[in-house]
């Protein structure tokens, strides 16, 4: 435990708060400052501690985004010994949803890799107190969607021309079944497709969609707490 405590409160300056999105209000863990304890306690990277990357692949999301993940095994000395291998499982996205439709994220493997080390750290003991709650932790948050819990314009996901779900939301205002309130309850549009979509007219009939497209599914039924696309 002597090593666990030394490694366990980061100080102020590591600590970032998160300004948006389901996180806001909690504090990150500046990664620079697990490697520095991690060299105070073992020394060198390479020397007293050191990591393989064991793979690297990605996962199709929600809404057309893709995920970058990684897995690495942390090593640490200790006198003369190394240890057995500490696994860490990390991500990040590496195709997001924006308002201007998807977005590349050319970073994504090395910020997949940072999450993982953060991972396999915790686990001998480096940032425990943000881990465990004691400090203002990212991590001390209930579950989106938990009793008395909404989610805010930054959690929504945002809703472009690139997602089969516009068409989708498209039909069922043009359907008269959805209304616009009913979107943006659960997805954040750009000023262009929000007007796009004011400006649709209820017809009352299925809409004609081209050959090559795939048939718009109108699921039902149709609940005021749930979309069904």
């Amino acid at each position: 435990m002597e090593m666990w405590n030394s490694l366990s409160k980061p100080p102020e300056w590591a600590l970032k708060k998160i300004m948006a999105g389901r996180l806001k209000g909690k504090s990150d863990i500046n990664p620079q400052w697990r490697y520095e304890a991690m060299t105070k306690q073992f020394g060198p990277c390479g020397f007293g501690w050191k990591y393989t990357i064991d793979k690297l692949w990605i996962e199709q999301a929600a809404h057309g985004s893709v995920m970058a993940f990684a897995l690495v095994t942390l090593y640490v000395k200790s006198e003369n010994d190394w240890s057995e291998g500490i696994p860490g499982i990390g991500g990040n996205q590496m195709v997001q949803v924006e308002s201007a439709g998807l977005h590349s994220n050319d970073e994504c493997y090395k910020m997949a890799i940072t999450d993982a080390l953060s991972v396999a750290c915790k686990l001998i003991g480096v940032g425990a107190d943000v881990y465990k709650g004691l400090s203002d932790s990212k991590y001390d948050k209930a579950p989106q969607g938990s009793k008395g819990e909404q989610p805010t314009d930054n959690e929504l996901p945002w809703l472009n021309k690139t997602m089969p779900e516009f068409k989708q939301a498209k039909a069922a205002i043009e359907q008269g079944v959805r209304k616009l309130t009913d979107i943006t309850k659960k997805y954040k549009l750009s000023k262009e497709n929000f007007a796009y979509f004011k400006g649709l007219k209820v017809v009352g009939a299925p809409v004609e969609v081209p050959v090559e497209d795939e048939p718009i599914p109108l699921p039902g039924p149709y609940h005021d707490d749930d979309l069904p696309f």
